[in-house]
C-alpha cells in the first residue's frame, strides 16, 4: 500500500469496501491484512481463522457483496465515488498518517485535493469578531491559491467554508454523505458538493456520534499543511484537532483573543504552548511558506506483517498474552519484554483485534478489553 498510482478495478474496490466495513477492522488492521495477504479478497477469506486464533467465539461480520454494491450505488446516485489509499487522486498528505482511511467517499471537485491545503477550525458558538476574522483569513488564503479545509460545524467552520467556496474548500464530515450534520448547514453542504469537496470515511446512512468527531478531526488536520484555530474554549474539539495536527507533524497556528472571553481560552493556551500567533492571512502564508512547495514525504513504511512473516509459537503466544492487560502498553515495549519478533507480536495483535479483544490507543499503545 506504499506506492502511488495504483488504480483499483471495480471488484477490488468492492472488496476493499467490504473489508474496511467489516466488524473490528479499522484502518490499521486493514493495512496489516492487506500487507499480510496481498489483497482484500484473500484477507476476507482469512478473517474467520484469524479471529478464532484471537479467541473470538464468532467470526467478525463481513458485509455481503450485495451490501457493498448497494453502498457504492447509493453514493453514485448523489454524485459521489470512492477513492482508495494509494490511488493518484487520494490526498498526498493524508496518506502519510498511520491511520489513514483506506477508502474515502468523495463528492465534488476531486482535483482540489491536489492543491496546498490549510485547515481553519474553531468554536461552534463563535463570536461575530471570530467569524469576521475567519472569513477575511479564508478569502486571503484562497486568493493566494490555498484550499481551506474544515469540519462543516456551525460557527468558525461554516464561516471558513462560506468564505472559500469560490476559491476551494474541503469539508470533512463525521457521518455519511446522506446524513447532513448539523441540519442547519445542509444548504452549505450541498453548495460545497458542487463547488468544493466533501469527504467522509463513514458509511452511507451513518448518523454521527460523539466519538466520530475526533475521527473526523484527524482527517481535517491530516489533509493540511497547517491548522489555524480561531476561537476555542479550553476544552473543545478544536483543541483535539490542534493536538492531532501536532502529532501528525503539521504546523499549529492560533488567533489570540481577549482573556475575558472564554472562547479565547484554548487559543491563548495554544500560543503559550508554542503555536504560531497569527492575526490574518499574511501571517499564515508566512508560517507555511517553507512547507508549501516541499515535496510530499515518503510513504509510510509497510508494517512488518508481510506475507512471509512467521507465526508465533504457542509458547510465544502465551508469553505475549501474559504481558497484555487492561493497562495500555506500547507495542515496542511488548516486543522488548516478550523477546518476540515484531512480526509475531503484530500477528497476535491483529488476531486479538479481529476477535474484538484488543483496543488500540492513539499513542501506539494497546490494551486487552476485559
Amino acid at each position: 500500500m506504499g506506492g502511488r498510482g495504483v488504480q483499483l478495478d471495480p471488484e477490488q474496490r468492492r472488496d476493499w469496501l467490504r473489508l474496511i466495513r467489516t466488524e473490528n477492522v479499522g484502518p490499521r488492521a486493514f493495512r496489516s491484512l492487506i500487507n499480510r495477504f496481498g489483497g482484500a479478497a484473500a484477507a476476507l477469506d482469512a478473517l474467520p481463522a484469524l479471529a478464532r486464533r484471537g479467541g473470538g467465539l464468532l467470526a467478525p461480520r463481513v458485509p455481503s457483496i450485495a451490501e457493498a454494491d448497494a453502498e457504492i450505488a447509493a453514493l453514485a446516485r448523489i454524485g459521489g465515488r470512492f477513492i482508495a489509499l494509494g490511488e493518484s487522486d487520494y490526498p498526498a498528505l493524508l496518506r502519510q498518517i498511520d491511520d489513514a482511511p483506506p477508502l474515502l467517499a468523495l463528492r465534488g471537485r476531486g482535483e482540489l485535493l491536489a492543491r496546498p491545503t490549510v485547515a481553519i477550525v474553531g468554536a461552534r458558538n463563535a463570536s461575530g469578531a471570530g467569524r469576521t476574522i475567519t472569513a477575511r483569513m479564508a478569502r486571503g488564503l484562497g486568493a493566494a491559491g490555498w484550499v481551506i479545509a474544515s469540519g462543516l460545524a456551525r460557527g468558525i467552520d461554516a464561516a471558513a467554508h462560506e468564505a472559500s467556496l469560490g476559491t476551494g474548500t474541503i469539508a470533512v464530515i463525521a457521518g455519511g454523505h446522506d446524513r447532513p450534520y448539523p441540519r442547519e448547514n445542509e444548504a452549505l453542504m450541498e453548495a460545497i458538493a458542487h463547488e468544493g469537496v466533501i469527504l467522509s470515511e463513514m458509511p452511507m446512512g451513518w448518523e454521527p456520534r460523539a466519538r466520530d468527531f475526533p475521527r473526523r478531526n484527524r482527517l481535517v488536520s491530516g489533509l493540511s499543511l497547517g491548522v489555524v484555530v480561531v476561537e476555542a474554549a479550553e476544552r473543545s474539539g478544536s483543541l483535539i484537532t490542534a493536538r492531532l495536527a501536532a502529532e501528525q507533524g503539521r504546523e499549529v497556528l492560533a488567533v489570540p483573543g481577549s482573556p475575558l472571553d472564554p472562547r479565547a481560552g484554548g487559543t491563548n493556551a495554544l500560543i503559550k504552548q508554542g503555536a504560531g500567533l497569527v492575526t490574518g492571512a499574511e501571517d499564515v502564508l508566512d508560517a507555511l511558506a517553507s512547507l508549501r512547495d516541499r515535496p510530499p514525504p515518503l510513504a509510510i513504511e509497510e508494517d512488518p506483517l508481510a506475507m512471509d512473516a512467521g507465526e508465533p509459537s504457542d509458547d510465544m503466544r502465551a508469553q505475549i498474552l501474559t504481558l497484555l492487560g487492561p493497562s495500555p502498553l506500547l507495542v515496542d515495549e511488548l516486543v522488548a519484554l516478550s523477546g518476540a519478533r515484531v512480526s509475531e507480536v503484530q500477528i497476535l495483535l491483529l488476531e486479538l483485534e479481529l476477535a474484538g479483544r484488543l483496543e488500540r490507543h492513539r499513542n501506539g499503545s494497546v490494551s486487552l478489553l476485559v
